[in-house]
């Protein structure tokens, strides 16, 4: 038996998904969610093959939901999201849903998954989608993480600098310091080049943080920040950041 979660903040959606899906008796629902939070620990409890995710949900969206989920399992999206994230889901081979939808496209979109899933696994997909869907605007306005079990959600402009540490970036903020399982070549490519410079392989810092910029060894230089934090900048980082501060 497959096993499916149907992750939609509109009980309507959830259950037009619910009465299409009876059609596919290998194919059992284990619970409904109605938000990103109640999504990722019925993930957690259930370990679904497949789940059914709306995009646009309070608390956190669809994409967030994901990010968070250490192995997200095959996605179908029920949605009424943009044209460009729909050419994002295209491009990587995974279904949506464009409601309102019919049975027929539903039936559609999980056949497919069911022929592709007798032959592929999920993840690469997925998170192929995630780095695409990164650069989508709204994506970029804050940055989720989850610390202690709890879910928490940085706004963008109380990021003070990011710096590499093993596998994970390092985001330090007045709130404290938190750990994402991103890349540093990640957060350079989605975050805006106007507010946020990589001064140095292993620090990337907003520029709104800056109070002065000393001289240090050689062709280097340290940053300080309005909380007195240090940041070292590369001569190929000063020149960035120079740029960017009209320097």
């Amino acid at each position: 038996m497959i096993k499916a979660i149907i992750i939609d903040d509109e009980p309507l959606a959830r259950s037009i998904v619910r009465e299409y899906i009876q059609s596919f008796s290998q194919i059992s629902v284990m619970q409904e969610c109605g938000d990103g939070f109640e999504g990722i620990k019925a993930i957690q409890q259930h370990k679904p093959e497949l789940i059914f995710l709306d995009i646009q949900m309070p608390k956190i969206n669809g994409f967030e939901m994901l990010e968070l989920v250490e192995e997200p399992p095959a996605v179908i999206f029920t949605t009424a999201f943009d044209q460009f994230a729909i050419r994002a889901f295209e491009s990587h081979a995974i279904d949506y849903l464009l409601k309102p939808f019919n049975k027929e496209r539903f039936d559609k979109a999980v056949q497919k998954w069911l022929d592709h899933h007798a032959v592929s696994s999920a993840g690469p997909q997925t998170q192929s989608l995630l780095e695409t869907a990164a650069e989508m605007p709204a994506q970029n306005s804050r940055i989720v993480v989850k610390t202690a079990g709890k879910i928490k959600i940085i706004p963008i402009d109380e990021v003070h600098y990011l710096e590499a540490a093993d596998d994970y970036v390092k985001i330090h903020t007045r709130a404290g310091n938190f750990l994402k399982n991103k890349t540093m070549s990640y957060f350079e490519k989605v975050l805006d080049p106007s507010q946020f410079v990589r001064t140095h392989r292993s620090f990337i810092l907003n520029v709104q943080q800056v109070t002065r910029i000393d001289p240090f060894e050689k062709d280097s230089h340290i940053c300080i920040l309005q909380s007195g934090a240090q940041v070292p900048v590369s001569k190929t980082g000063y020149a960035k950041l120079k740029e960017v501060l009209g320097l």
